[in-house]
């Protein structure tokens, strides 16, 4: 059986788990060599030992010397780990911006980078997460990409120029797609921890090489001077036997690297083409890598130290074939499909648009989603088995709604006032024309006057879109949003907030909106750092997951006996340790409460957040009536969590 999403970030916490047993016994090694190189140098200094014997191993033991060695190399590389991680820190955008990145403005008008970003857009809306900001590496013409940071919050995706130029659209969309699924997979925090402690293993090599330099040139001006009994010779072979120790453990650094990177290579390939229905996608970029005079090696400086994040091979090639990070194209082509091989496959035709996958209409009989909930499989665990899984329907059902968004409205989601002009459309109370004229007079007095603008010429248009576009227009506001300032955003989220309050009442679509737009953008901006992750159990959130699961049932049920049979059947769901025995009253189920629940609850381990989302699915489905604000309030609880939500279609009942 395939592993879900929660199954997957389970697998990369435990490889991090194994990588830093790996990084200690390379330390260990690089801590042992370096003291053997010292004494060894320190034996040729000694002539024979006092009693006349010859020296004998014991002789060569130095426990202080040892000890020394220790506690210097120990601090330089973990010294040396930690600063590459806190240079890493920011997450993705550190990682492009190490490979010479340019984030793309989203309202850029270069049909090439518009290329890019519709398809990115398009994936990203299809798999329920947050369009990532896109990196375009100018400087590289080979055909490459990449995705990295800590969470697919955070994430960014980045492309040679190379691969934008050459490829199809299919082909993009496959690569692009193949990236998600690293995205997905829990593949990229592992890659920055990687890189982090690689670095600290580096350090040493690159601190005997200074150490060999340096007492070379001095040597060489000792020398000229007529220096007698210099030991510069000796230190620098020591700074070179350093050197060379330090590129052991780099050696054995590359084979982990290697040993964590392959097999996630075959499986984001078959996720690319699950999620396309197009082996002609993927598979066709592999062999334009193939058959490309310009490979898949950048020339960036930095690219071996990231070339475990590459789509292909990022570097020239390896010593042996057991130091790849990637396997062999031909091996991935074969798994995707042997006759992409043949010289006349290479040539075969694709669709210009969306590769193998038909276009339907939003709502469409047998959509994944929320289909189950009108049927009776699926359910809570339909729920779950779809985050983080990227499936061919709601590729074409992305595709079906990006289509539709009339083209001056999208084009002003990518402007940083139109996308807030976007999210105060969203925000204005369409069934109370005294609260609407209370929101617009706020707006007014509040707003920048070039936001204001925007409102007043998008307005009709984003109005006229239905509520299945309510969510992808704040998706597609996102990146434009997350280039605002800080005294931008600051001004942003008081009127946003003043919007939300006008009616004193608690919308769910208000609260999941206004909740989604803070949380990215103010940890864009560095107001906002993502929470260490808790290994504790689900017992020490029972308080929270009561919270939230009172909170859903409320607001989801006006009658008190409704809400808590759902808040019932949903704890149910829980392990016997979690559950609480009633549901919290109606007057503590408010914002506040809600907030705290999810703050606490993104802490949690992956198991944890299976069990809980099950459990809040099981809540809203619990009477087999999903309000669209009921199932957008299920995708803003999935986002808090970091667990990306496909958009959720209800299957219309016969």
């Amino acid at each position: 059986m395939a592993m879900n999403f929660f199954e997957h970030q389970e697998r990369a916490r435990r490889k991090s788990g194994l990588l830093v047993g790996y990084y200690f016994l390379a330390v260990a090694m690089i801590i042992l060599l370096v003291y053997l190189v010292l004494v060894g140098l320190w034996s040729t200094t000694i002539k024979d030992v006092p009693d006349g014997r010859a020296l004998s191993f014991a002789d060569l033991w130095r426990a202080d010397l040892f000890f020394w060695v220790a506690g210097v190399t120990t601090m330089i590389v973990v010294l040396g780990s930690w600063y590459k991680i806190h240079q890493l820190s920011r997450g993705g955008a550190a990682v492009a911006e190490l490979l010479g990145g340019r984030a793309l403005n989203p309202a850029s008008t270069d049909p090439l980078e518009r290329k890019i970003m519709n398809v990115v857009e398009e994936v990203a809306i299809a798999a329920g997460t947050q369009v990532p900001t896109v990196y375009l590496l100018d400087g590289e013409d080979s055909i490459n990409a990449f995705a990295a940071g800590f969470n697919p919050g955070d994430a960014v995706v980045g492309l040679t120029r190379g691969a934008a130029v050459q490829l199809t659209r299919d082909e993009l969309q496959g690569v692009i797609a193949h990236e998600f699924s690293h995205i997905f997979n829990g593949d990229m925090r592992l890659n920055i921890r990687l890189m982090g402690v690689l670095n600290g293993i580096l350090i040493i090599a690159m601190m005997g090489y200074w150490v060999m330099r340096s007492t070379l040139r001095s040597g060489r001006t000792r020398s000229r001077r007529g220096g007698k009994g210099d030991i510069t010779p000796l230190i620098a072979l020591g700074g070179f036997l350093v050197m060379v120790v330090g590129y052991v453990g780099v050696f054995f650094g590359k084979l982990i690297k290697s040993a964590v990177s392959r097999q996630r290579e075959f499986l984001a390939d078959a996720s690319a083409v699950q999620f396309t229905r197009n082996p002609d996608g993927i598979g066709g970029a592999l062999a334009k890598i193939g058959g490309f005079k310009g490979d898949s090696a950048l020339a960036s400086p930095n690219a071996e130290e990231a070339s475990h994040f590459f789509f292909s091979n990022g570097l020239s090639a390896a010593w042996f074939g057991l130091m790849a990070t990637h396997p062999p194209l031909k091996e991935r082509i074969r798994r995707i499909d042997p006759g992409l091989l043949d010289a006349g496959a290479r040539a075969k035709p694709v669709s210009p648009v969306g590769g193998n996958v038909e276009r339907v209409a939003p709502g469409a009989a047998g959509m994944a989603g929320l289909s189950g909930f009108t049927g009776t499989g699926g359910g809570a665990g339909g729920v779950v088995e779809q985050v983080g899984q990227l499936t061919a329907d709601h590729l074409a059902y992305a595709g079906h709604l990006l289509e539709s968004i009339p083209g001056p409205v999208r084009d002003r989601l990518h402007d940083v006032s139109g996308a807030q002009a976007v999210v105060a459309i969203l925000l204005l109370d369409r069934e109370h024309p005294e609260v609407r004229e209370k929101q617009i007079a706020m707006l007014k007095a509040q707003a920048d006057t070039a936001v204001w603008r925007e409102v007043e010429q998008q307005r009709e248009a984003i109005e006229k879109l239905g509520s299945p576009y309510r969510l992808v227009l704040a998706d597609l506001a996102m990146p434009a949003l997350r280039r605002m300032g800080r005294d931008a955003f600051g001004r942003f989220s008081a009127w946003m907030a003043a919007l939300v309050a006008a009616d004193n009442l608690v919308d769910l679509f208000e609260y999941a909106l206004q909740r989604m737009v803070r949380r990215h953008v103010s940890r864009e901006l560095g107001l906002e750092k993502p929470p260490a992750l808790s290994a504790s159990g689900i017992q020490a959130y029972a308080d929270s997951v009561t919270s939230l699961l009172s909170c859903l049932a409320v607001w989801g049920h006006r009658d008190d006996a409704r809400a808590r049979t759902a808040y019932q059947r949903g704890a149910d769901q829980l392990p016997l340790e979690a559950r609480r025995a009633a549901m919290m009253e109606r007057s503590g189920c408010g914002l506040d409460a809600l907030d705290a629940a999810l703050g606490q609850l993104e802490r949690a381990s992956s198991r944890v957040k299976q069990a809980v989302l099950a459990a809040c699915a099981t809540v809203v489905i619990s009477d087999q009536d999903v309000t669209t604000e009921e199932a957008e309030m299920l995708r803003a609880v999935a986002d808090a969590l970091d667990c990306p939500l496909p958009p959720l279609m209800v299957k219309p009942v016969a």
